[in-house]
Parts: structure tokens; C-alpha cells; sequence
């Protein structure tokens, strides 16, 4: 894990930058210069915007992460695998375009009784899709070129950055939501663009048909394998996209604005993670190239442990002091019950997050598809059984419910076909740990213990709970060996360089 420790640390530190920024926009200046309405629409739009660019990438991305290891040769110009990529989302943009515009007033007619706000503006999910395809074609690709910490930076940091400067003209009334709207949409294209213009210094991508030389033998396997990934990996922004676009249609703007803003926040607490991921599918083509098992399992078990601490500690720091974070927003406080159901899924997603890495990139990915077709029916006939039910708690059950059967059958195939499985008994006593300090805020609960003290001092005094009793332990009984040495090994490098 060395050179995944290397990479996600400065894409980790990023990261939870970024995630700082995200949350003044998104938890705060959201929240106080929008209706809860406008934060329903701007989270459709964003989320139907990501599912238009994954639609359109006909697989692209994913062929990058698989085969890019065998075509990269600088002398060859990498067999012009970059341009390639290009035209093939060039014409997923025009199919999904071209279907968009010809189902026009059949979305208008599905949306105009419950969010009628949002036929107002739903096609500038195209513009919207548009720049996020382009931007995760170059972010993958630099990442086969193992140059992580530029696009982190410019998704994490430099996007929010702008978007926290039109919120500030939006506070000063500069401009009105309108306006706002658009200028948020248009920004997306700032980033892939940085990004087209420093491939382009580095003399990676050539605007010649004639440098795409991929070899007629390999062709059949890329596009094989482009379809089969590219429909198993819409099973991730598919549940999230039909929660958000069913609650729309069902209940509303308004529902759909306190639920899409809990999935920020849980998908928040995941950004560790995505870290880990985001440089260990790169390794993980590596150890499939190299028929390294050993490796293999080796970076499966760890990046599932470091997977269930990260999802552990993300609960307990927002659950423990959940009704003291919610005083602050209650228009979103029926969003309570749906964050720690839909953390249920998120948690047990990030302890086996690798197996979905380490299908994709293997000889039986065709497999996958099974289960993707298994999770997205599950969450779309549970969301109409439970959704007009339970309202956004239904389309939470429906969704976590989902998640944990998803990962349950893939973990077992994984076992299966590769021998390969993420769990070891250390585990077993982080979940347990774990396990106490939900008790111990249940009874704060039910006893009313911090009801009566200042809402800031009992943040404080619960997430000190946190510290103490699952932090520390953590630490002095070395349950997660790879966090612990890496930290101590960080704080003695910084421990020298002070000294010098």
C-alpha cells in the first residue's frame, strides 16, 4: 500500500479541503440563501447532470482503468488511446442529446404536477453532463498516467471555490437565482478544460486520427468490455438518480431537497474513501496484469478495513450529536430517520467497496452485469412500493436495503471465482467498539443527558465521546495496524523535520 498511501494522502488532504468548502456551500450558503424547493431542483439537476455524463462515456472511463496499463508507451503516443476516447463519448453526448430533446414534453409531463419548477430547467442537464463526461475522461486517464493530485484539486478545490464565489454574488443580490443557476452550470466546464489544456502541454493528446493505432486484435476486447463495465457502473449513480427523480415525481421539489442533501452529506463522509479507491483500481489492473494475488488480496483486505473505520467514525461524528446539528437546519430535520438508514448501505458499501474494483477489472466482468440489474430493480420496485408509503424514509429503506444485498452477492462471487474475501478479525472488534458508542448515544438520547446544556458545548461533549471511546482505543490497541502506522510514521517524519 505504499504507493497508494503516497498518493491518497495528498489526494485525501485535498480532499477534506475540499470537503470543507463543500460544506460551507452546499450545508450552509445552500441552505440559507435557497428554499428548500431551489435545493431540490439545483441536486436534481446536479445528480441528473452526472447520470447524462455516465450515460454518454458508452464506457470509456472504465476501458481506461482496465487496459490503459497495456497501451501506455510515451514513444507511441499510447496508440492515441486518449483521441479514441474522445470520439466514442463525442457520440454517446449525441445519442443522449438527440434522446433528451425527443422525450422533451413526455419529462415535462412526468414532472409539471409535483415539480413543475423543474421542467423549467431540466435541460441544462445537458450542458451539465457535458462538462462532467469530459472531466472524468481526462481525470481517468491522468490517473493512468498516475497524476492523481491535479484533477482532485480542481474537483475538490478550485470548482467549489467558484461556486462559493456565485453564491456570495447571489448573498449580495449581484445576481438572482436565474442567474445564479446558470453561471453554476457553466463552471463545470472550467475544470476539463484545465485539464484538455495541461494534456495537451504534456504532448498527450494529438488531434490526428491517424495516431490512434490500437491494434485490431484489442479492439473487440475494449469495446467488450467498455459495455459490460459501462452498464455495471451505473448502478451506483442509477440508485441515486432514481431516489432523487422518483421523490421528485411522487412528493416534490421540497422532499427531494432534504433528501438529496443528506446523500451530500453521507456521500461526504465517503470522500476518504473514494481516495483510497481512486488510486487502488490503478494498482488493482496492475495486480491483475501481473497475476498477483497475493497483492491482490492484500490491498482488497486493507482498503476494506480502512473502508469500515472511515464509514464507522462518519457516523458516530454526526450521529452522536445529530438533534444539535438539526436545531440548526429543521427545515431538513425529517432527513434525521434517512441519514442513518441510508449510512447502513453506505457503511457496508465502503467495507467491501474493492470487490465492485476488482470485478470490473477482471476476465469474468460480464458477471457484474447480473447484479447491477439485480440492485437498480431492487431500489426501483422498492421506491414505488415504500416511497408513497414512508415518503423519503421509504426510498432511504428501498436504497440501503439494496446496497447491503448488492454487496453481499458480490463479496460471495468474489470469494467464488477469485478465492478473494476482505475480512479479518480485527474487524470484528472495530464493529463491536463501534457497537458501544451507539448504545452510549442511544441512552444520551433517551435520557435527555445534553437536552438542557448549550448546543455547542454538547457538540463539543459528545463528539469528545467519539475521541475517547472510539479513537483512542483504535490507537492504543492497534485495531487498524495500516492507519496507525502510517500515522505514527507521518508524525515521526514531521517530528524530524521540526527538529531540524
Amino acid at each position: 500500500m505504499g504507493v497508494v498511501q503516497k498518493d491518497a494522502i495528498k489526494t485525501t488532504v485535498l480532499s477534506f479541503i475540499g470537503l470543507s468548502l463543500g460544506y460551507v456551500n452546499k450545508a450552509i450558503l445552500f441552505i440559507a440563501l435557497l428554499t428548500v424547493e431551489q435545493v431540490g431542483l439545483m441536486n436534481l439537476i446536479i445528480t441528473v447532470g452526472l447520470l447524462f455524463a455516465q450515460l454518454s462515456n458508452l464506457g470509456s472511463i472504465y476501458s481506461t482503468w482496465r487496459f490503459f496499463p497495456f497501451f501506455r508507451n510515451q514513444a507511441k503516443n499510447h496508440y492515441g488511446f486518449l483521441l479514441m476516447n474522445i470520439l466514442i463519448v463525442l457520440v454517446g453526448i449525441s445519442i443522449f442529446t438527440f434522446l433528451i430533446l425527443f422525450f422533451n414534453q413526455s419529462i415535462v409531463d412526468y414532472y409539471s404536477e409535483k415539480s413543475k419548477l423543474f421542467t423549467y430547467y431540466y435541460l441544462w442537464v445537458i450542458p451539465l453532463g457535458i462538462a462532467n463526461i469530459f472531466f472524468m475522461l481526462f481525470e481517468s486517464y491522468m490517473r493512468g498516467l498516475y497524476k492523481n493530485v491535479l484533477p482532485v484539486f480542481l474537483q475538490e478545490i478550485f470548482l467549489r471555490v467558484l461556486i462559493f464565489i456565485l453564491l456570495l454574488l447571489l448573498a449580495g443580490k449581484v445576481i438572482d437565482f436565474n442567474q445564479f443557476f446558470i453561471a453554476h452550470a457553466l463552471v463545470y466546464f472550467i475544470p476539463c478544460l484545465v485539464l484538455l489544456i495541461y494534456l495537451i502541454r504534456l504532448k498527450e493528446l494529438k488531434f490526428s486520427l491517424r495516431s490512434i493505432t490500437v491494434p485490431r486484435r484489442f479492439r473487440k476486447i475494449l469495446v467488450m468490455f467498455s459495455m459490460m463495465s459501462y452498464m455495471n457502473s451505473l448502478a451506483t449513480l442509477l440508485v441515486i438518480s432514481m431516489d432523487a427523480m422518483m421523490i421528485a415525481s411522487y412528493i416534490g421539489l421540497e422532499a427531494t431537497g432534504v433528501y438529496t442533501t443528506i446523500i451530500y452529506l453521507t456521500s461526504a463522509l465517503m470522500v476518504p474513501y473514494r481516495s483510497i479507491i481512486r488510486v487502488s483500481s490503478t494498482l488493482v489492473a496492475k495486480y491483475w496484469q501481473a497475476r498477483d494475488m497475493v497483492g491482490m488480496q492484500d490491498i482488497y483486505q486493507k482498503s476494506s478495513s480502512i473502508g469500515l473505520i472511515i464509514g464507522l467514525l462518519g457516523f458516530l461524528v454526526i450521529y452522536l450529536p445529530i438533534n444539535e446539528l438539526f436545531s440548526f437546519i429543521p427545515a431538513y430535520k425529517s432527513g434525521i430517520n434517512v441519514f442513518v438508514i441510508l449510512m447502513i448501505g453506505k457503511i457496508f458499501d465502503m467495507y467491501s467497496g474493492l470487490n465492485g474494483t476488482i470485478f470490473s477489472t477482471s476476465k469474468s466482468f460480464r458477471y457484474d452485469l447480473i447484479f447491477t440489474v439485480i440492485l437498480c430493480s431492487l431500489v426501483y420496485f422498492l421506491n414505488k412500493l415504500l416511497i408513497p408509503k414512508y415518503g423519503i424514509d421509504g426510498a432511504a429503506i428501498s436504497t440501503s436495503f439494496a446496497y447491503v444485498a448488492y454487496n453481499v452477492l458480490r463479496c460471495g462471487f468474489v470469494y467464488y471465482l477469485f478465492g478473494l474475501q476482505p475480512f479479518n478479525i480485527k474487524q470484528i472488534k472495530l464493529i463491536f467498539l463501534f457497537s458501544i458508542i451507539v448504545m452510549v448515544a442511544v441512552t444520551f438520547n433517551y435520557y435527555e443527558l445534553f437536552n438542557d446544556w448549550n448546543v455547542w458545548l454538547a457538540i463539543g461533549a459528545k463528539e469528545m465521546v467519539v475521541l475517547i471511546g472510539f479513537i483512542v482505543p483504535i490507537w492504543v490497541f492497534n485495531l487498524e495496524p495500516e492507519i496507525v502506522n502510517f500515522t505514527k510514521n507521518s508524525y515521526n517524519k514531521w517530528s524530524a523535520r521540526i527538529r531540524k
